[in-house]
């Protein structure tokens, strides 16, 4: 797929006490598929005070890079449709809208075939999958401190099997679509954090096996599923590239691989598309002059 790196520049200029001030903004990609995750950077705002967005009622979260710059990560849905959406920017005393562009995207179909007892669940599996789930959907609406910085990591250098997005038809009958990544690899390489962050999760479950959550902070987290071995601990601070646990086959899989998925203020998003993204300038350090 090819990224369209397009910015959309906007200079705003008001008078105080005589001199003209200006900020710039933008958004990095202008163009994005469903499920794909972006930032707002704003530059040149040194006295209106910290920036505040909102896309389609949710709030963006800002982190400072540097005097007077600030960037937000943020993501839209998998079920967002194709156009125009429109990002309300507020500082202080000025107001701007910036213009977030959607693609229409065609997501992959394939075919897997599962033991039965992992599509079609008994009364008691069930239970423990709902149980599982709600806990999860828990941990999703957490708005927690940063911890990340800088640029994000693969967890793992292997290639791809099973895209973000895929419609997936299980034993001819059942479907569902990967919300996340697969990874090819063998049992027991290692695979690192994705960011500095929190270990939220650390157990087996039932779709995922031994699965693996880190809190990056401002409502972003990394998932790590199917693991043969997870190396760390509730609660256990990581720092980004540590590893945190090893490829294996453990849950609801076919083979050895790593199912990683990100989570953006409860939203899935494409893990990939964090590569597309230059956060060097977020240090992990307020920014302040």
């Amino acid at each position: 797929m090819r990224f369209v790196k397009l910015f959309i520049l906007l200079s705003l200029f008001f008078l105080s006490y005589n001199h003209v001030y200006a900020f710039e903004a933008e958004v990095v990609p202008l163009e994005i598929d469903p499920g794909d995750s972006f930032m707002v950077k704003v530059t040149g705002l040194y006295d209106s005070g910290d920036p505040e967005a909102v896309l389609d009622n949710r709030t963006l979260y800002f982190s400072r890079c540097g005097r007077g710059c600030y960037v937000a990560v943020s993501a839209i849905g998998l079920d967002t449709k194709a156009g125009k959406y429109d990002i309300r920017l507020s500082a202080g005393e000025l107001n701007a809208t910036l213009e977030l562009i959607v693609r229409d995207a065609n997501f992959p179909t394939i075919n897997l075939t599962l033991p039965d007892n992992k599509v079609f669940l008994n009364p008691e599996d069930l239970k423990r999958a709902q149980k599982e789930a709600e806990k999860l959907k828990s941990i999703w609406k957490k708005i927690s401190e940063r911890l990340w910085a800088g640029n994000f990591v693969l967890p793992i250098e292997n290639e791809t099997s099973t895209a973000f997005g895929t419609k997936r038809i299980m034993n001819e009958k059942k479907t569902s679509i990967h919300k996340g990544v697969d990874f090819r690899g063998k049992k027991g390489e290692p695979v690192k954090a994705f960011n500095n962050g929190k270990v939220v999760i650390a157990d087996d479950l039932f779709f995922g096996g031994n699965t693996l959550i880190l809190d990056h902070g401002q409502g972003i987290f990394s998932i790590y599923m199917h693991l043969s071995k997870i190396n760390v601990s509730p609660e256990d601070m990581v720092s980004k590239g540590d590893v945190v646990g090893f490829v294996g086959s453990s849950g609801r899989a076919t083979g050895p691989h790593l199912h990683f998925g990100v989570k953006v203020q409860e939203i899935n998003s494409n893990p990939m598309s964090f590569m597309k993204l230059d956060l060097l300038s977020v240090t992990n350090g307020n920014g302040k002059d």
